[in-house]
């Protein structure tokens, strides 16, 4: 059992992601005929035959709302599979317990509380270390794990409660 959760992309936030995504464009649906996208809705690959879709999501912006954070320059948005339809999120099986999309190098970015990059640290393995090494700071309030071939968001984890 890890220490860390992995945060999906809220409910919430994904109705309003396929209404419009947050460059304000609608959702282009499609069938994954190949499977294996990173869905930030559940925290799994996409299987052959799914309906996903690519949509702009502004993580770091979606949790200064919340927060009152003020990222500045370093609010960014980019390209994130979800499914078309509503699902049913994460499960153990899929990213509910554990570290998800751990099957490749990472980057593990770590935030200040204003939303302000602190850096950052290229990992072989996202599990308990990476994370507790990202904390280890007390300026880090939360860290999102990223692609490093596209630099692609998979998912957020916020500092553990106390």
């Amino acid at each position: 059992m890890t220490t860390y959760t992995a945060r999906p992309v809220e409910p919430r936030v994904l109705k309003e992601l396929r209404t419009a995504d947050d460059a304000g464009r609608p959702m282009a649906p499609f069938t994954d005929d190949e499977g294996g996208a990173p869905l930030r809705c559940c925290l799994r690959r996409s299987e052959p035959g799914e309906r996903i879709a690519l949509v702009s999501y502004a993580p770091l912006r979606r949790w200064a709302a919340g927060t009152g954070a003020r990222p500045g320059a370093y609010d960014e948005q980019g390209p994130v599979f979800v499914h078309a339809e509503e699902c049913a999120g994460p499960t153990a099986g899929n990213g509910g317990n554990g570290h998800p999309f751990a099957d490749a190098h990472r980057t593990v970015r770590r935030y200040s509380a204003d939303g302000h990059i602190l850096g950052g640290q290229l990992v072989e393995t996202v599990d308990d270390d990476a994370f507790r090494n990202a904390f280890d700071d007390p300026s880090v309030a939360l860290v999102h794990v990223r692609a490093v071939e596209y630099g692609c968001f998979l998912y957020e984890v916020r500092r553990p409660a106390a």
